[in-house]
Formats: structure tokens, C-alpha cells, sequence
């Protein structure tokens, strides 16, 4: 569900309260913000305001860390790549230079500024890993109880298939995830989500509060971001499922001005989501931050209603399977008409789950000749955007 206000119209946003509740904030910033389109070069006088933002909230006692991309741009300048998309191989050795030169920016801009800053390099593989996620969420909480500004980037050096368009969107909202976050901030080139991409239509207009990621909601977002940015609107409402799944508010905002966190602050336009009070554990922040599924699993009506009361998924509210997973995979969890409902860790291989879809539990051990576990998944075993939908 969206809401808009009289200050919308206007194009000036409505200064929440949550914004000065809010210890714990992630912000994000695109290659767009940080190169500059004809150079190719760091736009330091920008960064610098920025770091000025981080500096005087790291002095009110919030704790920030910051997910950045900008390490292919910057290498590819370097080595003097062509314009154009560049091959897997090229864009390795991009970000392999690109990052020396992009971590010693921002050590240099925020020692002027009091701060301490640390390089963490992450691939979706350490989020999607139980032991190495929580290894990386003590490394950063440990950072941040030190008063360091941890600096996150993907791995792209190492990444094969992790480097594609938008990851940095969904890797910070992973982020939030991990370290509890309080809010997720996206830098962009648009200060927020509209009905229509700005500019193709006169009547779009900005949404000032999202209490709900609804169909409606999924259609509005554009495709490809700009030539120097992987990221675009719909990985961005991806990023707002993860962060609102934690408990996380998430913020659209735009970065083309200096000073875009104070920017906030006062008022600048913005598109907030609102998470749901609804409390999550741990392991279901993990589980819903999960991209990389597996497979789907489609339930009828009745198993619908089950798990939104607190139920496990039984093979008997099953309607099909797709996919390619093994047991303990992650899997998506779909209704009749095709939304997501959730995650979850699915207890049988594909080939197994395909034989007991529809089937009562009793049956199970008798079809596939072994006593496997009564759920195809576990209500502990699972996260459902479903018992999310309340706004603050």
C-alpha cells in the first residue's frame, strides 16, 4: 500500500521521526553518484560531504556503515578499458585496481574528518552460508563497537556470476539484515519510487511512504539504472523486501546533491518503506535474505492460511515444485496466483518433493521408502513476508 501526501505534490518530504530514532543506518551509494560521467574519476568534492554526514552522526552516537560501489568505474578508467560492457575477466582486473584506489579515497577523506575507516569485501556466498554470514556480522558489530566505519563492497576480484547488474542494492540490504539495522539508506540519481519513471509521463509522481510491497508497487519500478550504475529501481524494491523482512525501514533518496544525509534530515523528498513492527529472529533475517534460491514451491489457499497463523508446510498443501535443490536449500514459497510469500529450507531434495506433492505425512515413508520429516518446511525454517504486512 501507498500513501502519498500534500508534501509530495510539492516535492518536499515530510521529516519523519523515525529518522532521529533510527542508531543503526546503512547507506548506500551507486557508481553513478561517485564518478564522474566524462572523466571517469572520483567525485571527491562530493564524497567529502558526505563523509561530513557520516562524521557528525558518528558523533550524535549512531553507528554507520557504508556499502560502496564505484571499483569497476574506477579501474576501468585506469587501465584505460573501451566504453562499453566489459568481459568477466575484464571486469575482475577492473575492480582489482579500482579498489586500492577507491579504499585509500575514503581512509584519506575520513581521517580528515575523525574517522577510522575498514575495508570488508564480501561475495553473496558469505551471506548465503550460515557460518561465514555470522562470521562476517561479528567482524562488522566488532567494527562498529570500536567506532570504525566499515566500508563494504562486493568481492568482484573473486566474484564470477556475483558480478551482474543491481547487487549492491540487495548486498546492503543484506547487510542491514545481518547487523540489525535500523534503516537502510539508497543513494540514488532519483530521490525516490514513482508511479512512472520521471520524466515519461506527467502525472508521475513520487511516493512519499510505502507501507506495502505489492504488485502495484513491483510495477512501477523501471529497468536499467544509469550507464555507470548496475542497480535500477527494481533491485532496489528487491533490497526493500530483504530490509523490511528484518525489521528495517529502507529510504530512496537522492545523492546528486551534497550533504545527502543531512539532506534527510531537513526534509529533502524521499521515498520511505516502512517495516513492520512484527519482531524477527535471527535465523529468519538470515533465511529471508536469502537471493539465491533454489527453486519454488507453489501451496494452495489452505496452506496459505496455515503458515500466516504459524504453521509448517505440509507435502498435502503442496500444488508443485520447480527447481533444482537439494535438503536445506532455499526455496521460494509462492501462492496459487504466483506472489511470494516467503522462504524457507526445504526439507527434501527436488526428485523427493516432486513424489510427496500433495500426499498426506503419513504417506510419506511408504512413497519414498524412507521415514523423511512430516514438513516439506519447517515453520522455524522458514520467513513469510505475509506476517510482515502491518505498517508502523
Amino acid at each position: 500500500m501507498a500513501q502519498t501526501t500534500k508534501a509530495d505534490a510539492a516535492q518536499k518530504a515530510t521529516v519523519r521521526p523515525e529518522w532521529a530514532a533510527h542508531k543503526r543506518i546503512v547507506v548506500k551509494l551507486g557508481s553513478a553518484l561517485l564518478a564522474c560521467p566524462q572523466s571517469g574519476g572520483l567525485k571527491t568534492d562530493w564524497l567529502g560531504t558526505l563523509l561530513d554526514d557520516l562524521a557528525a552522526m558518528t558523533n550524535d552516537g549512531r553507528e554507520i556503515v557504508l556499502v560502496s560501489s564505484g571499483a569497476i568505474s574506477l579501474g576501468r578508467r585506469t587501465l584505460k578499458l573501451a566504453p562499453g560492457p566489459l568481459e568477466l575477466e575484464e571486469s575482475q582486473a577492473a575492480a582489482a585496481v579500482g579498489q586500492i584506489s577507491l579504499a585509500h579515497a575514503y581512509s584519506e577523506l575520513a581521517q580528515k574528518r575523525g574517522l577510522t575507516t575498514a575495508q570488508i569485501l564480501l561475495t553473496l556466498s558469505d551471506t548465503e552460508q550460515r557460518r561465514r554470514y555470522l562470521n562476517a556480522r561479528d567482524t562488522l558489530l566488532t567494527l562498529l563497537r570500536l567506532g570504525a566505519l566499515p566500508v563494504v563492497n562486493e568481492n568482484d576480484t573473486v566474484a564470477t556470476s556475483e558480478i551482474r547488474y543491481g547487487d549492491n542494492d540487495r548486498l546492503s540490504a543484506r547487510v542491514a539484515s545481518m547487523i540489525d539495522a535500523d534503516c537502510l539508506v539508497l543513494l540514488s540519481d532519483v530521490d525516490g519510487l514513482y508511479t512512472a519513471p520521471p520524466g515519461s509521463s506527467p502525472n508521475a509522481r513520487r511516493l512519499g511512504v510505502v507501507t506495502e510491497i505489492d504488485t502495484a508497487i513491483e510495477a512501477m519500478a523501471g529497468d536499467a539504472g544509469s550507464e555507470l550504475s548496475r542497480g535500477g529501481m527494481k533491485t532496489k524494491i528487491a533490497a526493500a523486501k530483504i530490509a523490511r523482512a528484518a525489521g528495517c525501514d529502507m529510504i530512496i533518496a537522492s545523492g546528486k546533491r551534497d550533504h545527502p544525509l543531512r539532506a534527510i534530515a531537513q526534509g529533502a523528498p524521499c521515498t520511505w518503506f516502512i517495516a513492520p513492527s512484527d519482531p524477527v529472529t535471527a535465523r529468519q533475517r538470515w533465511i529471508s535474505g536469502q537471493l539465491e534460491s533454489k527453486g519454488d514451491v507453489t501451496i494452495d489457499a489452505g496452506a496459505e492460511t496455515a503458515l500466516v497463523s504459524g504453521r509448517s508446510l505440509l507435502p498435502a498443501g503442496v500444488r508443485s515444485v520447480s527447481g533444482n535443490f537439494d535438503r536445506g536449500d532455499a526455496v521460494i514459497i509462492r501462492s496459487l496466483d504466483g506472489r511470494e510469500l516467503g522462504r524457507g529450507l526445504i526439507a527434501y531434495a527436488i526428485k523427493d518433493a516432486e513424489r510427496i506433492v500433495g500426499k498426506r505425512s503419513s504417506e510419506i515413508s511408504d512413497i519414498l521408502g524412507f521415514a523423511g520429516r512430516d514438513e516439506l518446511i519447517h515453520r522455524d525454517d522458514m520467513a513469510l513476508h505475509r506476517l510482515h504486512n502491518a505498517g508502523k
